[in-house]
C-alpha cells in the first residue's frame, strides 16, 4: 500500500496513476481519495493523477493530538506530497475543505502551482454566519465522536446541500454515503474541531487572494448554498479566477457530476498550460 511520511511522523496513503503533467487530488471533508475515482479514471490517460486521504482518514494515520490538525498541517502534506514524489508542480485540484488548501497552496507556493481549481468552496466563510458556523462544527464533531458512524454518515450525507446528489444519482450517492461511513470517528471529529471550525475564512484570506498568482478556476454547484457566496467573493477578489456555476447540482459536485467536473477540469488545464489564461488577468482596485 502506497504511503509517504510528512515531517512530523504522519503517514499519508496515496493513489498514483497515468503519466504527464501532475494533478494533486485535495479531497473534502466527508470524502478520502476515493471520492476522486471518477476524476481519476478519466483524466489518467494525460494527467498523472494523484489522490491522498489526508491525516486522520484512513489508510493515512488518525494522529489522537488535537496539535497534529490544522489549516498549516492540511498544506504542509499537500506540499510533502509532492516533495517525496519528486513533482516540482502540479495542477492543484481541491474540493470543499480541500478546496481552502488549495488555495493556501497557491498563496504560499505559487511556484509548485500549473494552476488552483476550487471547488464547491466558502461554507462557513462568509462574515455573517462565522459564529454559526462555528457553532454547527462543534455539533458536527460530537455527532461524529458520539454516535455510530453509520448513523454520523447517513445525517451528513443528507445535509440540504447534497439532496440533489441523492435524488439524480442514488446508486453513486449510496457509494458516497459508505465511504463516508468507512471515516474514523475521532479522525473526522478532530478535523472538523481543529480544521474546518478554526481555519481562516476566504474574507480572513482577502489580502493575500488579491495577490493570487496562478490561475484559478472556482466550480459550484447551484443548489450549493453555502459555498455560493464564497465562490463569488473568489470571483471578485482573485486577479486570475473565472467561475462556473454547474446548475441544478450541490455539494458533492465531483461524484454528483463527474463529466461536467472533468470537462472543465480539462479545458481550464489546457488554457493554462497555453498561456492564455493569464492574457485575461485583471487587476484588482
Amino acid at each position: 500500500m502506497p504511503a509517504l511520511t510528512n515531517t512530523d511522523g504522519v503517514s499519508l496513503f496515496y493513489e498514483d496513476k497515468g503519466s504527464g503533467d501532475t494533478i494533486l487530488f485535495i479531497h473534502e471533508f466527508a470524502g478520502n481519495h476515493r471520492t476522486w475515482a471518477k476524476q481519476v479514471a478519466v483524466l489518467k490517460s494525460d494527467y498523472r493523477c494523484i489522490a491522498y486521504s489526508a491525516r486522520g482518514y484512513p489508510p493515512s494515520d488518525v494522529p489522537e493530538d488535537k496539535q497534529n490538525y490544522g489549516q498549516d498541517k492540511a498544506v504542509s502534506d499537500a506540499v510533502a506530497v509532492l516533495d517525496t514524489l519528486g513533482i516540482e508542480n502540479a495542477h492543484i485540484v481541491g474540493h470543499s475543505m480541500g478546496a481552502y488548501t488549495a488555495l493556501h497552496v497557491g498563496i504560499d507556493h505559487p511556484d509548485r502551482c500549473l494552476s488552483v481549481a476550487a471547488l464547491g468552496c466558502g461554507w462557513g466563510s462568509h462574515p455573517d454566519e462565522r459564529e454559526t458556523a462555528r457553532g454547527l462544527c462543534e455539533n458536527i464533531a460530537r455527532m461524529f465522536r458520539e454516535e455510530p458512524i453509520a448513523d454520523a454518515a447517513a445525517k451528513y450525507a443528507r445535509f440540504p446541500m447534497r439532496h440533489t446528489f441523492e435524488s439524480k444519482n442514488p446508486v453513486a450517492f449510496a457509494e458516497f454515503e459508505k465511504i463516508l461511513a468507512g471515516l474514523s470517528q475521532e479522525g473526522a471529529a478532530l478535523t472538523m474541531l481543529n480544521l474546518q471550525r478554526d481555519r481562516p475564512t476566504l474574507w480572513d484570506m482577502e489580502v493575500a487572494l488579491r495577490e493570487f498568482s496562478p490561475p484559478l478556476l472556482v466550480l459550484v454547484g447551484d443548489e450549493d448554498h453555502p459555498c455560493l457566496d464564497g465562490s463569488l467573493f473568489l470571483k471578485r477578489t482573485v486577479p486570475t479566477a473565472a467561475l462556473q456555476i454547474v446548475p441544478r447540482t450541490g455539494h458533492t459536485i465531483t461524484m454528483e457530476e463527474p463529466d461536467i467536473v472533468n470537462a472543465a477540469l480539462r479545458d481550464f488545464f489546457a488554457v493554462a498550460m497555453d498561456g492564455s489564461w493569464m492574457n485575461h488577468k485583471r487587476t484588482n482596485n
